[in-house]
């Protein structure tokens, strides 16, 4: 198991326990060694064959370590199939729904007997919830919203999620003996936020190997079929997985075909009719003789287009520009230069300032932004006034140490539900960059919600609209404010409309990221980072911003450090700093020279 699945069943336990009822510390314990293990950078399957490696670990006892080396040896263990027995998985995915937390669940679960999503809905629809102790109509019909959002996300799972699985199984057939290529297809391949199955592709080894290496993995729940070119799986998670043996000499065609979407392979096949061709899985042929199929760009050729990006294939106009020769230039994960939105241990975020700064520098970045949370997060530490010009030497002296990266003193700054922020204009002034959220009152008319939006990207020291809609895939909707009005007050004012790179964010999504850019919004791609390893979210937001059919120039945080600070530089900031002497401009803060910053590019996404 990845460290991702094992602490998202240590925090499955956790649930099971609380709604279980639980000692308090107990579910606790869970819940940190879940934080500590998603943190972690080396393998917990690998420290589980070393005595004493996981209980080295701080918050990781000898029995949260027992739990761990049973996860990671069997993919189960004794005491979450207990839990289970007693309480359903479905019960505790309640937890996921918006405004129900373990407790109420608990209370679901044992005053109603609920036990799965349509006992829920029916009994939140016949008024049953309402009474209910902890409730109350307003709970009762924010339950009916979320589980309608959640219905689109039946039998689908995160991109994230399906991401460290899918490579883990590709890389295990990969490891075969003369197998030569190995491909993840379908919506996997399209970079989708969600995926319902993964289809894998392979080319050449021992058949038999191939299958057995695939239907043997550690993470495979069932066998649903094998044969000695096509075997599927269902795995622990609930996903299905699809292996096909292909030919070599049809593998591009098979790519291309399996890949999708239906609406871009159903465009693709009517053009080849059209030149009296047929394309189908195994190769694009004029009657007997096979015109191409070796390689995805042998068949769009022929077909008189350019490659296509899988990002793209969706049937949304691409072929036409693939056609006339004007497909963008998508950006890629090596472009991204800055990372203009992350949190330390001085807000609610897990590691300090200074494991932040490395972590950035360790993977090849030149710029970051240090954005804590503003006051009207209490619960996340926010800073008000004061804190933020306390900051100001606590950045300072973070620079100092990190010569080599240049370093935003920032703050994600809440919009209240007027759309006056959180600070004062002067505190504002001092900040380098500041980037406006909406973390509350996410029920609103589109009117209001429309004016909070636009009143917040009119403030002369915004620099950028963190997560604009505020939503979680498959749990929250977001805020429905007008995208066309705010993005073109935005695109007037010079502020860029973010890209959270967050696996249950990727807001804004790829439709509405589209629209924003139509109306001449620039964007940056963000981590959103909470600990070191939330870095490594980057290629998700990457991948959102390629499906909306961004480029390099559209992304902000692309651009080298000198002019980043450039297109960022705001007047007001200037003004104020002319006036007061509060503040200088981020450009002429920074040393006059800095030594270069040596960048790594990250591996490139598979």
């Amino acid at each position: 198991m990845t460290n991702a699945e094992v602490a998202r069943t240590l925090e499955r336990i956790a649930t099971l326990l609380e709604i279980d009822g639980a000692n308090p510390f107990r579910v606790r314990a869970y819940r940190e060694g879940a934080r500590v293990i998603e943190g972690h950078a080396e393998s917990v399957s690998a420290m589980a064959a070393e005595p004493g490696a996981l209980e080295a670990l701080k918050g990781i006892g000898k029995d949260l370590a027992a739990r761990i080396r049973d996860l990671t040896a069997t993919g189960r263990t004794d005491m979450l199939d207990e839990l289970r027995a007693r309480i359903p998985d479905e019960v505790a995915a309640f937890t996921e729904l918006q405004g129900l937390g373990p407790k109420r669940v608990k209370t679901l679960f044992e005053a109603l007997g609920i036990r799965d999503r349509a006992a829920l809905e029916a009994a939140a629809r016949a008024g049953q919830l309402r009474g209910l102790p902890g409730f109350g109509e307003k709970v009762e019909q924010n339950v009916l919203k979320a589980l309608a959002t959640a219905s689109a996300m039946t039998g689908r799972v995160l991109l994230a999620h399906a991401w460290p699985i899918a490579h883990a199984i590709a890389e295990r057939v990969q490891a075969i003996r003369g197998v030569e290529s190995v491909e993840l297809a379908g919506s996997f391949r399209r970079r989708r936020e969600t995926v319902g199955d993964l289809d894998l592709l392979v080319t050449g080894g021992d058949p038999e190997a191939v299958m057995q290496a695939f239907v043997s993995h550690p993470s495979v729940a069932d066998v649903l079929g094998r044969g000695e070119t096509k075997s599927s799986v269902r795995l622990d998670s609930g996903l299905q997985v699809d292996l096909r043996l292909v030919p070599g000499d049809s593998f591009g065609a098979a790519l291309l075909y399996f890949t999708g979407s239906k609406a871009h392979n159903i465009e693709l096949r009517r053009i080849a009719q059209e030149q009296g061709l047929s394309l189908n899985e195994y190769g694009l042929t004029r009657g007997e003789r096979v015109v191409a199929s070796r390689t995805e760009e042998q068949v769009y050729r022929a077909l008189g287009l350019a490659w296509i990006p899988p990002e793209l294939r969706e049937g949304l106009g691409e072929i036409d520009l693939a056609r006339a020769g004007t497909l963008p230039r998508l950006v890629e994960l090596a472009d991204v230069r800055a990372d203009l939105h992350m949190h330390s241990t001085r807000s609610d975020g897990r590691d300090t300032l200074e494991a932040m700064a490395q972590a950035a520098l360790d993977r090849g970045l030149e710029t970051i932004a240090i954005t804590e949370h503003s006051k009207a997060l209490a619960m996340a530490n926010g800073f008000d006034a004061a804190r933020v010009r306390q900051s100001v030497g606590e950045i300072a002296a973070l620079r100092a140490r990190f010569p080599r990266l240049h370093i935003l003193h920032g703050l994600e700054v809440d919009i209240l539900g007027d759309g006056a922020l959180d600070l004062d204009d002067d505190t504002l002034a001092v900040l380098d960059w500041v980037v406006v959220s909406i973390h509350s009152r996410f029920e609103m008319t589109p009117e209001a919600a429309t004016a909070r939006a636009l009143a917040a990207v009119r403030n002369p020291f915004v620099n950028v609209f963190g997560h604009p809609r505020g939503r979680l895939i498959g749990g929250r909707e977001g805020v429905p404010f007008d995208l066309e009005q705010v993005a073109e007050a935005a695109a007037a004012n010079g502020v860029a409309m973010e890209i959270n790179a967050s696996p249950d964010r990727l807001d804004l999504s790829e439709v509405d990221a589209r629209l924003a850019r139509a109306k001449g919004c620039r964007f940056t791609i963000d981590t959103d980072a909470h600990a070191t390893t939330h870095l490594e979210n980057m290629k998700f937001g990457v991948f959102q911003a390629r499906r909306a059919g961004l480029t390099r120039e559209d992304v902000l945080n692309t651009l080298p450090h000198a002019k980043l600070m450039t297109a960022i530089e705001r007047p007001a900031r200037r003004a104020s700093a002319g006036r007061t002497g509060a503040a200088r401009t981020p450009a002429e803060r920074a040393p006059a020279k800095r030594a270069p910053v040596k960048r790594t590019p990250p591996k490139r996404a598979r």
